[in-house]
């Protein structure tokens, strides 16, 4: 590991992984400065989580003097290049990382590394209780990165025989030099290109997952998702395919047939599970199961293990997430769905009519897919926060006896809630499925969730 005493770090983002980040880094003696735009008084929970360690707070923007004998600057997920101080930084050759990065510098043991636009988490989830079944005591299993825990801070509990899955975004990527070694790609579609710019870097940032690979490790691409696929020529060691059509001869993958999921070693079939027994609703699940399976197979788990981690899984809060009934009337939580390629993915989930509940804060996205298939398969939209206009635009005009049927424009989500109980019937579907971020009225996607699942359940 390495010596961090003495070293004066800069970590910019004073969230879940910026605090994780300090915390390890002044365990292992460096001087740690903690800088977010956010003033004193909206940080008192970050601050008093850091009681006890001697950090320095430098809170309500980001001087560039904070630069001063700075050994090393660190990002936490979202904040963009481009941002003066960054941009600073690197005139002045300070040398930039992130909690992902240092913790693959460290970590003792394997990790399975998974990434995409859509789907990440209840992949990581699903290997995660694969890997569960198969890991064998006194080894543990530890899963987290851009899900649940950062890890950063739990390092020194990790041993070699352990296991890590671990989630990581394209912010994280893009400061990465080191890769898994187990690399998965679930998808590639337009996201985050308020933060990125173009999907060519958006793109570049995801295939860092594999760049850093050597030809003893495993990839794990989607040979359905033409972005995706078109990644393969990178893969340095085995490679490893999940998609609905079986594998060409030899190709070791994961596909569907008689409305069951099987697995191909590159010679011999075998079936993992039948398509009924899984209790993820929509397509889209369907492939992240396909994926679980492969990285389980790249990662060398037994056909039991992933039966084990697919079998009760119902899925993770706030993806297509049941709420209740009432009056008749089904009520799902997507709040995950912060792009509109998710919306498009929760939306063909639903055969019932459905009442859509569009809105958030826009990542400068295309929404003309999203539209038509509204066009073709809601009745009902109803559209909140700073994106509403866009969306509104994009809907275009009206037409009498055409999909969608009604178009409501309320200030926020709690407004939209009950607009939504207003107009269902019996027999309907209301989705919140936003396709913009929650920032406009949230703090995440989780907290979104949270309301909406609390506001439904007041409805009488």
């Amino acid at each position: 590991m390495k010596n961090w005493k003495g070293q004066r770090v800069l970590i910019i983002g004073a969230a879940r992984q910026g605090l994780a980040l300090a915390r390890f880094l002044i365990c292992q003696g460096a001087d740690v400065t903690l800088n977010d735009q956010n003033p004193a008084e909206q940080m008192k929970n970050a601050i008093q989580s850091m009681e006890g360690y001697p950090v320095h707070w430098a809170l309500g923007g980001h001087p560039l003097d904070l630069l001063e004998n700075k050994d090393l600057v660190c990002l936490s997920g979202g904040i963009p290049l481009a941002l003066p101080i960054i941009v600073e930084a690197q005139r002045r050759g300070i040398p930039l990382s992130n909690d992902s990065q240092i913790f693959m510098e460290a970590v003792p043991c394997r990790v399975i590394g998974i990434t995409g636009s859509a789907g990440k988490t209840t992949t990581t989830t699903l290997v995660g209780r694969m890997a569960q079944a198969a890991v064998q005591p006194p080894a543990k299993l530890w899963v987290g990165g851009n899900i649940g825990l950062p890890l950063i801070d739990q390092l020194d509990k990790i041993a070699p025989h352990d296991t890590v899955v671990l989630e990581l975004s394209s912010f994280q990527l893009e400061q990465m030099t080191i890769s898994p070694q187990v690399a998965a790609i679930l998808n590639i579609t337009p996201n985050h290109l308020d933060r990125h710019g173009t999907f060519a870097a958006y793109t570049a940032a995801k295939a860092r997952i594999l760049t850093f690979q050597t030809e003893r490790d495993a990839a794990v691409l989607s040979c359905d998702d033409p972005v995706t696929w078109g990644l393969a020529g990178q893969v340095r060691g085995r490679l490893i395919t999940f998609g609905r059509q079986r594998p060409p001869a030899g190709q070791l993958g994961t596909f569907v047939e008689n409305n069951a999921i099987y697995l191909s070693n590159g010679g011999q079939c075998f079936k993992v599970i039948g398509c009924n027994d899984i209790q993820l609703r929509g397509d889209h699940n369907l492939l992240n199961v396909l994926a679980a399976c492969a990285i389980a197979h790249a990662a060398g788990f037994s056909v039991s293990a992933m039966i084990a981690g697919i079998r009760g899984f119902t899925g993770v809060p706030h993806r297509l997430e049941y709420v209740r009934t009432l009056h008749g009337v089904d009520w799902y939580n997507d709040s995950i769905a912060t792009a509109p390629e998710r919306t498009i993915a929760a939306i063909r989930s639903f055969q019932e009519p459905l009442v859509l509940l569009l809105g958030g804060r826009d990542k400068n996205l295309p929404w003309e897919s999203l539209v038509e298939l509204v066009h073709s398969r809601v009745d009902h939209v109803i559209v909140f926060g700073e994106a509403a206009e866009k969306i509104l635009r994009a809907l275009g005009e009206q037409r009498p006896g055409y999909r969608p049927f009604s178009v409501d424009r309320v200030a926020g989500l709690k407004e939209a809630v009950y607009r939504a109980a207003a107009i269902a019937e019996p027999g309907d579907v209301v989705l919140l499925s936003p396709g913009g971020t929650s920032f406009d009225e949230f703090k995440d996607f989780e907290e979104r969730g949270e309301r909406f699942r609390e506001w439904v359940k007041q409805l009488s």
